[in-house]
């Protein structure tokens, strides 16, 4: 073991205690982060706004607080990024995270003094408690790769404004620096097709030891490596790694790909980052589910998603949530951002510790004949029928097909292979036997005979790709939603066939 394995294991075990307080005390650790939150934010305006300053419980806070999402919450931060001050919290934003917007286009969320250790310590202590966990400090010994978004940063009244992966790349320590794949120059390339390229070069004579990103793109970045070296899998490219972090997808559905692009079996860290706050991290290996971060500025509210969209939501704190219920996660951070819809589904697997799995977003469902389906029963639908079928997938999205010239109405799967099943009307009789059995509502609808079993498009290589390029949303964090109640996607996927 090297220097830095040997310091990296002291560190993780100066962090057991709070990772053990957070297994614990997290309802207690919330109670407090609320107090605080409500106390620093008493003489903002937003504070002033909804009476901050009489607040003394939660349920008075939910009752002048309502949900938000970014463009109900919008008035506030064009006052912030008009450079005024103590707006949504005191004093001015050190950052503006950039991210898409659905209705609004880009979004520019806070990030403050309070806030940004969230961002930049959660991370660390991500890897530290594998390293506790596990005993493993290989990983460090290597060459680490984060695919992500450019560090260049523009200026909004004073404000430096980028992606949330750029802001960060700022900030990492000069140790790992040194370590740290592709160059400042090549990250800061905004064409995907040409960085990756650029990537590729940089790092095919090299061994890298962590290899962190979502995975569509990091699956895309394993290609081309075996592409440029001609290696079989990417461990005979890597002898060294040991180690791969990812976040933003369910992995579900790319396991037995990247089980083969790899040829062997490389740990694995789940993480849960958002451009409002690190949430989670998984904490157990094997695990099940991610540890959520209970006392990191961040007071989390929690609405059943099946009573999401009535009138009067049911709006509950962590110590009300229960296992098994998908929720909408709300947000409370020393950012500014209050009753803040994020736009993430969450389950929780147990309260004992507080252990979730992030199951979609809000926006991505369908549910044009009443059935509900979210991201994840679609993903462990789809990740299940390749299992069984040995197919395998680079990405897919579904659709309503309410007007199907061939029969009942029905849903409509677009699917790019890496593997097509050796029987497709096999595979896709597999998948809506799991789609049934995973939601009720949907069994009964093709039970009734009031919609057919799913139908299924299979497109050729590259076209999800294309279509994220034709949109300017090629590589970085940007993802492909996986289900839509409309047929946007579907529909341009078909027309550029």
């Amino acid at each position: 073991m090297g220097l830095i394995g040997f310091s990296a294991k002291m560190a993780a075990g100066l962090y057991d205690r709070k990772i053990r307080s957070w297994r614990k005390n997290a309802v207690a650790l919330q109670e407090k982060v609320f107090r605080e939150l409500i106390r620093k934010a008493c003489n903002t305006v937003f504070g002033s706004d909804h009476s901050f300053g009489s607040i003394k419980s939660y349920d008075q806070f939910r009752k002048r607080v309502p949900v938000r999402d970014y463009e109900s919450l919008s008035t506030y931060i064009d006052r912030v990024k008009a450079g005024e001050e103590n707006i949504l919290w005191p004093g001015k934003p050190v950052y503006f995270a950039m991210t898409s917007g659905t209705t609004s286009g880009s979004k520019c969320i806070p990030i403050t003094r309070d806030s940004i250790p969230n961002h930049l310590n959660s991370m660390r202590i991500a890897l530290l408690n594998y390293i506790s966990s596990t005993g493993k400090t290989e990983f460090l010994e290597g060459k680490y790769i984060f695919l992500s978004g450019s560090p260049l940063l523009k200026n909004i009244n004073g404000i430096p404004a980028g992606r949330l992966s750029g802001i960060v790349n700022h900030h990492v320590p000069g140790y790992l620096r040194k370590r740290q794949l592709p160059s400042w120059e090549v990250n800061c390339m905004d064409n995907w097709e040409k960085k990756l390229d650029a990537i590729v070069e940089q790092t095919v004579d090299r061994n890298m030891s962590l290899i962190s990103g979502i995975p569509p793109w990091v699956e895309m970045y394993f290609e081309r490596l075996l592409d440029r070296s001609g290696k079989p899998d990417i461990i005979s490219l890597f002898p060294g790694f040991t180690l791969f972090v990812y976040g933003g997808v369910n992995f579900m559905p790319y396991e037995n790909k990247f089980r083969r692009l790899i040829g062997a079996d490389v740990d694995s860290l789940e993480i849960f980052p958002a451009s409002e706050g690190f949430l989670a991290f998984q904490d157990q290996f094997p695990g099940n589910g991610l540890l959520l971060i209970p006392d990191s500025g961040i007071f989390y509210e929690f609405i059943p998603l099946d009573d999401f969209h009535v009138s009067e939501p049911e709006r509950i704190p962590l110590e009300g949530v229960q296992t098994g219920v998908n929720y909408v996660m709300i947000l409370n951070t020393s950012a500014g951002l209050w009753g803040y819809n994020i736009g993430d589904t969450v389950r929780f697997t147990s309260r004992d510790p507080y252990l979730l799995t992030v199951t979609g977003r809000v926006s991505q469902y369908t549910s044009a004949f009443g059935e509900h389906v979210i991201a994840g029963e679609a993903e462990s639908a789809i990740a299940e029928a390749c299992r069984k079928t040995g197919a395998g997938i680079t990405e897919f999205t579904v659709a309503p097909l309410v007007d199907n010239p061939e029969g009942k109405p029905c849903h409509e799967w677009c699917i790019e292979f890496s593997d097509q099943p050796p029987d497709m009307e096999v595979f896709s009789r597999e998948l809506d036997l799991l789609m049934r059995k995973k939601n009720s509502y949907y069994d009964d609808l093709v039970k009734g005979n009031i919609i057919q079993s799913l139908i299924i498009r299979v497109l050729p290589p590259g076209s999800f790709a294309r279509y994220m390029s034709s949109i300017g949303k090629l590589g970085g964090q940007n993802k492909v939603p996986r289900l839509r109640n409309d047929r946007e996607i579907v529909d341009n996927l078909i027309s550029s066939l």
